[in-house]
Order: structure tokens, then C-alpha cells, then sequence
């Protein structure tokens, strides 16, 4: 492919040089600041041969390139009069991006990493809700007894607890001090504040504390959490250093506490139960009609980011009505994503298109909707269009027998039908039935419309690279594009630490496995080192991302923490450049990981397979924790 025409074809469908404000590129993508995104063309862009995608995330116009996006780079400025300083400084970079971001993308990429990191804990007590309702209900476990209350406690304990497990993640999100933090949520759910409260209204320091109950709240510690930020750095500020381990504390927890027991709490609980409330008199009334609506945009919001801002009101709903209307909704979107990519493959006469899309729309009935939505779906337009409708029709169905969930099961997919488990069976049969009538509709109306295949995808666009919106530049080696035959491939271990799903990774791009496949470590020492025989193809100045290639072909990606890319290299210590020739155990990078934790990022490493679409699969060595070199999974051909 000609770089340098592709170069010049994306400068035009962007709008020119004269609507560039800054451009930059991280290790996939090219990242622009346009002054209007509106004069881009997002459709030709996404069908021209080259680019794999094109996303909008934080006011930036991102377009998706993969391994060739450094040489693209270089090929764009050397395009363009302003010749090299576009994008060339970070500060300015900095700037552009700062200056195009609104508040609801601020609000939303609070809310997703806030509630992100949590998930895992909620949805593993919310499981084991779901199984103590079925014991209980098969007749195999009395509510009398010991173990149903300790297997209660166990489900109910992450809810019941809630504000102080949101209060630590809220903290860590807005860069605050997560133990003053925890100490805040702990203080307001104290048992003694509580029995005060149980009484009625109360008083402190001769001003009203109205009654208000914290336990399984999710608004009123996330507001605190937020003022709390404030006034912990305001705090900091103006303290002297040889005693800020005395005072901000202190003055933070004094403030806050009393403030939130008077004013932010009773307001964050009128707020929490109104939004639980409404959604439920919604559904309770018009509950057809509003299952149509949301079960038929429920993809569009998915695209636009804004689905984030529905969880705090899905989280609240379970923990203070027991019950969510939304999550059965999302189920039957997701599925119809699946049903319009195997429309596709259905009707498609391209082998290529044929696979991508049977494989796409598998991932998708497991709740991972990314690879068929993107790679396939939105592509050709009228299976995405066919989707919103099967979501619409699935969603009718949910309406109609006003299916619930009871807990948080994390994908929601195949793999989260736990989510409509109660006493009543029937809510399950419901569920399953609402998500196969989603995925029928959607498959059969893709199939009766069509669409126009000229520009049929390559194979490497089914799951389409993607990294967090925050600019970075890479230093980059010429990468062999020669594809052999696919071979097994040993993945060692390029970390000590904790080996983590990658569904525990802080982020949809890693998380919803997107970029590629492979697993997470938690690192517990502050070096990398290569986890193959290869190459480095391509190390980012920030040093928190590393790509390799192996010798038999397996392209890798290691980034080091989520977001730490905003660090620009502090912390960072590379021990190689891009080109280098390395072995398994050659050190790679060096890095604090305690000062990084301490400026408020974590240190979690995806460690992933970059190239999927040339593999079948991968085999996990099954290990929990893990220590350099390794085997930690295996690439099968």
C-alpha cells in the first residue's frame, strides 16, 4: 500500500490543512484536533483501503491505521506546510485537546472509570445472589439457616458497602487521596451514625441533619468524593510540607464528613431515588414503549459513550429497588448486533466477509459487540440499521413480560444470563427468549435489505485496534508485512505479578478486547522484559507501550498501566530502542511503580496479541501469579 497516498487521501477527507488544529499519533492511531469535525468524511474515510477505523473520543477525530500509523505519520506532516510542528509538542497537543473537551465527555469518562474497576467486585457478589435465590428456590437451602445467611452476607456484602468500595475508585479517578476517601464513606455508614439517623432528623453543631440511609447508595459519596478532591488539594496547597500528613487529613475529613451528612447526602439520595424511582414508574407504565426506545438506541449510545452515564442508575436500581429494567435491554441490543453481522455472512458471497462476520457476530452473542458493530455491522450500514431495529423488537418483547434483572453479571451476553435469575423462572425464559428474538429479527431483516459489498473488509478490521484518547508519539522500526504461515507461538511473562483477565483492565479498548487478545499482570516489581524472540517494532516516547513482533509473526503489544501516557515518560526507563533484537528475559523498560500508583494511575500491563485475525485462538498456562519468563499463555495457530 502507498503510505504516501494514503497520507494524502486521509489530509483531504479530514478537511484540509486549514481545518487541522494539532495532529499527533500513538501507537494505532492518528489523533487530530480539527477545529470542525463536522467537514471530516468519517463514511469514505472508514472505506478507504488502509484504515481500519475511525472513532471520536474526547473531542479528538481518530483515525485507526494499526502498525503503519508512525510511517502514515511522518508521510501526513511531510504533506502538510506546517511541516513537522504539527503536533510536535505535547503542550500544545495538550492544549488542543483540553480546548475541544466538553463536560459530558468529561462526566462520561469519569463515570466509566469510576465504575469500571469496581465491576468485578459487584458482579462476583452479585453472582452469588443469583445462585443463593436459585438454592433457595429448588428447595435445597432454608432461609433459617446459617449457611443462607452467611452466603448472603457474602452477596450482599459489595452492595451494602457500596460507598466505601465507589468512594476508593471515585478517589483514584479524580487524583485524590483514596484512604481519605474510604475514611469519608466509612465515617457517614458508621453504625453509630446510622442508629442517630434510624431516629430521624438530627443536628450537628446546632444545624439540621436531615435522615438519610448510605448503605447501598451509589450518588451521594460519588458527589462528596468529587468535593472532596477539592477541598483535600485546596488543603494541600496552603499547608506547609513538614505537617500536610497531619493537617489535610484531618481538615479534609472535618469538612467533609459533616457536609455530606448535611447537605450532599440528603441531596444525593433525593437524587438517587428519583432517577430509581422514575425509571421504575417508566416501566411500570409506558413499559412497551420505553423497552422500544432504549432497546433500539441502547447501540447508539454504546457509540457515542453515553450508555456509561445508565450505570450509576442500573447500580442504583438493583441495590435499592432489587431489580433493573435497563441491563435486559442492553442484552437484547447486544444480541442484535450478533444477528445483523450473521445477516451478513448469511448473504455475503466473499469468504473473507463470510468468516469475519460468523466469528464477529459469535463474540457478540457473548456480550462483546465491538468487532461486529464496527468491523462489520456499521461498514455495510443496513445490518447496523437492522440491529437497531432487532434491539427495538427484542426490546418489545422484554417490555411486554417487563424482565428484570436482579444482579450485575459483568459481559452481557450468553455469559451474564445469570442476570435474570430469581424465584420465578420464567424471568430467565423470558430473557433468553427476548435475546434469540433479537438476534432472529436482526439476522432476517439484514438478509431481506441487503448491502453493497464492493468494499469488502480485510480480515485484520474485525476487531479494530484501539488505545485510551490521550495523545502519544512512538519511535518506530520498519515491520516485515510478509505474513507466513501462522505458528504456535509461547508468550513468556515480560512482568512479576498477578495474572489478571483482561476484563479487569480500566479500560473498553483492552477490556473489551478490541486491540487484541491476551491477559493482564498486576505487577508487583517495576521492570518489563521482552516476553519473546523478536523485535521491538515500535516504543512510545512516554515509554508506556511497547510493541513487538516475533520471530514467527506474533505482533504484541505491552502498555504499561492505563492513561499513563499523561505521565510524558516520567517514571519511565527504557532500556531498549525500536529495532532492537531481543530474547526472552531481555529487559525491556524500567519503571516506579510506586510513584506512578502514587500520582494516582494503575500499573495493570495488558499483554496482548495484536494480530488475532492470523490465529485461532489462545491457551492460557493457567497460572494466577506469575514471575518473569514464564509461560503465561500460548498463541494457537
Amino acid at each position: 500500500m502507498d503510505k504516501q497516498q494514503l497520507s494524502k487521501d486521509i489530509l483531504k477527507l479530514v478537511g484540509g490543512e486549514e481545518n487541522i488544529d494539532q495532529v499527533t499519533h500513538c501507537m494505532t492511531r492518528l489523533r487530530f484536533n480539527l477545529n470542525d469535525n463536522k467537514k471530516a468524511d468519517k463514511a469514505t474515510l472508514k472505506n478507504t483501503p488502509g484504515v481500519m477505523g475511525v472513532m471520536e473520543n474526547g473531542g479528538q477525530f481518530q483515525v485507526i491505521i494499526g502498525n503503519d500509523v508512525p510511517v502514515v505519520y511522518n508521510a501526513l506532516v511531510g504533506n502538510m506546510s506546517k511541516g513537522a510542528n504539527a503536533g510536535s509538542s505535547s503542550a500544545s497537543a495538550s492544549t488542543g485537546e483540553k480546548k475541544k473537551r466538553n463536560p459530558i465527555s468529561a462526566l462520561f469518562d469519569f463515570i466509566s472509570g469510576m465504575f469500571t474497576p469496581i465491576l468485578p467486585a459487584i458482579t462476583g457478589a452479585g453472582m452469588i445472589k443469583g445462585i443463593v435465590a436459585i438454592l433457595v428456590a429448588l428447595g435445597w437451602l432454608s432461609e433459617t439457616s446459617s449457611t443462607y445467611i452467611i452466603l448472603s452476607a457474602i452477596g450482599d456484602g459489595a452492595f451494602y458497602f457500596l460507598p466505601i468500595i465507589l468512594a476508593v475508585s471515585a478517589a483514584k479517578k479524580l487524583g485524590s487521596n483514596i484512604y481519605i476517601g474510604a475514611a469519608l464513606a466509612a465515617g457517614i455508614m458508621h453504625p453509630t451514625i446510622t442508629a442517630l439517623l434510624e431516629g430521624g432528623n438530627s443536628s450537628f453543631a446546632g444545624i439540621t441533619v436531615v435522615a438519610a440511609v448510605y448503605s447501598s447508595t451509589v450518588i451521594p459519596i460519588v458527589i462528596a468524593i468529587w468535593i472532596a478532591s477539592y477541598v483535600e488539594k485546596a488543603v494541600d496547597r496552603i499547608t506547609h510540607s513538614s505537617v500536610k500528613l497531619l493537617v489535610v487529613p484531618t481538615v479534609t475529613l472535618l469538612i467533609m464528613v459533616p457536609l455530606t451528612l448535611i447537605a450532599i447526602g440528603p441531596l444525593g439520595s433525593i437524587i438517587g431515588n428519583g432517577l430509581s424511582g422514575g425509571i421504575a414508574w417508566l416501566f411500570d407504565n409506558a413499559s412497551i414503549l420505553a423497552s422500544i426506545l432504549i432497546g433500539g438506541t441502547m447501540s447508539l449510545l454504546i457509540i457515542t459513550g453515553m450508555h456509561y452515564a445508565l450505570t450509576p442508575i442500573v447500580i442504583g436500581s438493583i441495590t435499592t429497588l432489587g431489580y433493573d429494567f435497563i441491563v435486559p435491554l442492553m442484552f437484547a441490543a447486544n444480541w442484535a448486533q450478533a444477528g445483523g453481522a450473521i445477516g451478513v455472512g448469511l448473504r455475503s458471497k466473499n469468504g473473507q466477509t463470510k468468516s469475519m462476520a460468523f466469528s464477529t457476530g459469535l463474540t457478540a452473542i457473548m456480550g462483546i459487540t465491538e468487532p461486529a458493530m464496527y468491523g462489520v455491522n456499521m461498514r455495510y450500514k443496513k445490518p447496523f440499521i437492522a440491529a437497531l431495529a432487532g434491539g427495538a423488537i427484542g426490546g418489545a418483547f422484554m417490555g411486554i413480560f417487563k424482565v428484570k434483572a436482579y444482579v450485575i453479571t459483568g459481559l452481557v451476553g450468553l455469559p451474564g444470563i445469570a442476570a435474570f435469575i430469581s424465584p420465578a423462572i420464567s424471568t430467565l425464559i423470558y430473557g433468553l427468549l427476548g435475546g434469540v428474538i433479537a438476534v432472529v429479527s436482526a439476522t432476517l431483516i439484514t438478509y431481506i435489505l441487503g448491502f453493497k459489498e464492493d468494499n469488502a473488509p480485510q480480515p485484520a478490521a474485525t476487531t479494530p485496534a484501539a488505545e485510551p484518547a490521550t495523545p502519544a508519539t512512538t519511535t518506530s522500526a520498519p515491520v516485515v508485512k510478509e505474513e507466513a504461515k501462522a505458528q504456535d507461538e509461547q508468550i513468556f511473562s515480560p512482568m512479576t505479578g498477578e495474572v489478571k483477565p483482561l476484563s479487569e483492565v480500566p479500560d473498553p479498548a483492552f477490556s473489551e478486547e478490541i486491540m487484541g487478545k491476551g491477559f493482564a499482570i498486576q505487577p508487583t516489581e517495576g521492570r518489563a522484559v521482552s516476553p519473546i524472540n523478536g523485535t521491538v517494532f515500535s516504543l512510545s516516547k512516554s515509554g508506556h507501550a511497547i510493541g513487538l513482533v516475533s520471530d514467527t509473526g506474533a505482533e504484541m503489544l505491552i502498555h504499561i498501566g492505563i492513561d499513563t501516557v499523561k505521565l510524558k515518560g516520567q517514571f519511565f526507563s527504557p532500556k531498549v530502542q525500536a529495532g532492537a533484537k531481543v530474547s526472552v528475559g531481555d529487559v525491556l523498560m524500567e519503571f516506579d511503580r510506586e510513584e506512578i500508583e502514587k500520582a494516582g494511575y494503575t500499573t495493570i500491563t495488558p499483554v496482548i496479541i495484536t494480530n488475532m485475525h492470523q490465529y485461532e485462538s489462545i491457551e492460557s498456562a493457567g497460572r494466577t501469579t506469575i514471575t518473569e519468563k514464564e509461560l503465561i499463555y500460548t498463541v494457537k495457530a
